[in-house]
């Protein structure tokens, strides 16, 4: 059964010894290597290096050291006894079976305290660091110069990614714009290559007709051209292109065709048409003379008569019309040079 004496009080530093001895005063207390119980484990502290050393490691320093001072303190004082009742001590639970706790309260006296395992120098370091010796402020400056290289490493790369990418699209870019160049180039040549085919074929295809066709008079002067307008022609314009030359010079068939029609026709004079085989007329009036028949055939350049000055006229000429198969009449000078004659 607990005893209800009441505990002895703590010895004060200047307080008369209870128990019959001299009174005595406790001066301050300072802690020397000798009077310290050593700490177990490792609580290796680097030499510092100027600015560079980290203050994790000085914190922890001082956080050890002042461990340390403390638990020899609490050595060094004598024991408080607790006095609980009787009905409170019965049902308080064994200490070495609470949570947590066990593990602190060993029978060893000499055993080591769970913390001393584990130094806080050694804080955040991995076992081969730890192996090594290396200092926790100094594997965290590490750490960080790793992060921050890796950091700036990915930076790096993305820029050069980025400048690869830019210059490819600068280079697809400048491809892009020379194909355009030269498929451009490629097409005018293409197309000046067509229009010059294209004129060297009309060129020739015009040969051809001029070697088919022929100019009605040799030597001539254009006194008229088609359409002008006058009080001398019946229906006011000319109707057709008056070749000016000296009489009884030679008419040629311009083509080869039928004639269809020989003869006096009135303001005409003697006229002369020639039918093509698509159906064109051409018309030959105020000749001198008439050399063919209706229904002859003729070639190109045959003569067919002779140029006068009948019919109603100021001076000798032939006047020649050019119409269609319906009868309606055409520009013979435009239509001459359709056939590749220049008048």
């Amino acid at each position: 059964m607990a005893s209800n004496k009441p505990a002895p009080e703590a010895p004060s530093p200047f307080s008369t010894d209870s128990y019959g001895g001299a009174e005595r005063s406790v001066g301050e207390w300072n802690p020397t290597e000798d009077s310290i119980r050593p700490v177990r484990g490792r609580h290796r502290v680097a030499k510092q290096r100027g600015l560079a050393r980290s203050s994790t490691v000085l914190g922890v320093g001082v956080i050890a050291a002042v461990g340390a001072g403390g638990m020899a303190t609490a050595q060094d004082k004598a024991p408080v006894s607790i006095s609980l009742p009787d009905s409170i001590a019965d049902n308080l639970p064994d200490a070495k079976s609470l949570p947590g706790v066990g593990s602190f309260m060993s029978d060893d006296a000499e055993a080591a305290p769970v913390a001393a395992a584990a130094p806080l120098t050694t804080a955040g370091l991995t076992s081969a660091e730890a192996e090594q010796g290396t200092d926790a402020g100094e594997a965290l400056r590490a750490r960080i110069l790793q992060q921050a290289e890796q950091q700036q490493a990915s930076a790096d790369a993305e820029a050069k990614a980025a400048a690869e990418k830019a210059a490819a699209e600068k280079a697809a870019d400048e491809a892009k714009k020379q194909q355009d160049e030269a498929e451009a180039e490629a097409a005018a040549k293409k197309k000046a290559a067509e229009e010059a085919a294209k004129k060297k074929a009309e060129e020739e295809r015009l040969a051809k007709l001029a070697a088919s066709f022929s100019l009605p008079a040799s030597s001539y002067t254009i006194s008229s051209t088609y359409g002008q307008s006058g009080a001398m022609w019946s229906s006011g314009q000319h109707t057709g292109l008056d070749f000016a030359g000296a009489a009884g010079s030679p008419l040629k068939a311009v083509h080869s065709g039928t004639i269809t029609s020989a003869g006096w026709s009135g303001s005409y004079g003697y006229r002369t048409v020639l039918q093509l085989d698509d159906g064109t007329e051409i018309w030959y009036a105020h000749q001198s003379s008439i050399d063919v028949s209706v229904g002859q055939k003729v070639t190109t350049g045959e003569t067919i008569g002779r140029m006068g000055a009948t019919g109603n006229v100021t001076g000798v000429h032939l006047h020649m019309e050019v119409r269609t198969a319906g009868g309606s009449a055409m520009d013979p000078m435009a239509w001459l040079n359709s056939k590749g004659l220049s008048v």
